[in-house]
Order: structure tokens, then sequence, then C-alpha cells
């Protein structure tokens, strides 16, 4: 019986969608082309690509579908990685806007919108970034901030 090739993780190589890579899984070691891959684990590569950074990818062939394809097979995943990047539909706009821009530039506003208007669903801010608004809010209107955000504050 013919042994299957494989093609270990080359750490110095730019992968394109063509290029065939051997990862183990649960079933053991697999081998797929890169385009396969970002549709059978795309978190597993994300992770590879951009937190461990032990996979380079063309970011034109690779890099742009794999986050489009996390999109849909993770959104959770995908929110807590894009953050305050991703595209919402905020008060006063016609059309969406990056979080960014509101929670910068009317961080009031933007506290109501994400937390009282109980939008934390959409828009993943880590603990950093809920101090920042916090305190931010309390500056500027003491009277707005709910009582569990003050206290993360006073901690």
């Amino acid at each position: 019986m013919p042994q299957e090739q494989t093609f270990p993780l080359d750490p110095s190589k730019v992968y394109n969608s063509m290029d065939e890579l051997t990862l183990e899984t649960a079933e053991g070691p697999l081998t797929l082309r890169m385009g396969a891959w970002i549709s059978y684990d795309p978190v597993r590569i994300h992770r590879m690509v951009v937190k461990e950074k032990v996979l380079q990818v063309d970011e034109y062939e690779v890099l742009g579908p794999l986050e489009s394809k996390l999109r849909r097979a993770d959104p959770e995943y995908y929110k807590r990685f894009v953050g305050l990047k991703l595209v919402i539909d905020y008060p006063g706009y016609s059309c969406g806007i990056m979080a960014k821009i509101p929670f910068e530039n009317d961080p009031v506003g933007f506290y109501k919108w994400w937390r009282k208007g109980k939008h934390e669903d959409k828009v993943y801010l880590s603990l950093g970034r809920q101090i920042q608004l916090f305190q931010k809010v309390s500056l500027m209107d003491p009277k707005m901030i709910l009582k569990k955000d003050r206290d993360l504050l006073c901690v």
C-alpha cells in the first residue's frame, strides 16, 4: 500500500489556496489544500495565522476568504476577533458604521446603545475596553452609568 505524502507546516512559507498542508486532527493526520482547510476548520487556521503566528498565508487569496468564512462558521469567535472594527447599525447613521467611531467620539451615546440598549451581544468589548468606556462615561455623565459598571471602576 503506497504511503500518503504529507506536507508538514513550513513557518517560512507563505501559503496560497492551492498549497497542501497536513495537520493533526482527532482522526489522525489530514492533508488538504489551504483553500479546503479554511472551509474545514476556519477557526483553527485563523488562530494559527493571527494568534499563534505559525502559519503565513496570502492576504488576498487566503486571509480574506478565511475571515469571511469565520463570520458564518463561528460568529462569536469572529465578533471577539473583530471587536470595535465590527460594522454596526447605530442610531443617527443611515448605514453601518464601525463601532470604534461612536465608542471614541460619543462614549455616552455608545454606552446608552451598548449597555442600556441591550446590545452587548452585538459588539464584544474586552474588560479593558469596558473600563475605558465606563471611565469616560462616569466623567462625562456620572448619572448615566449603571451601578454595576460604577462598582467595577471602584474595585
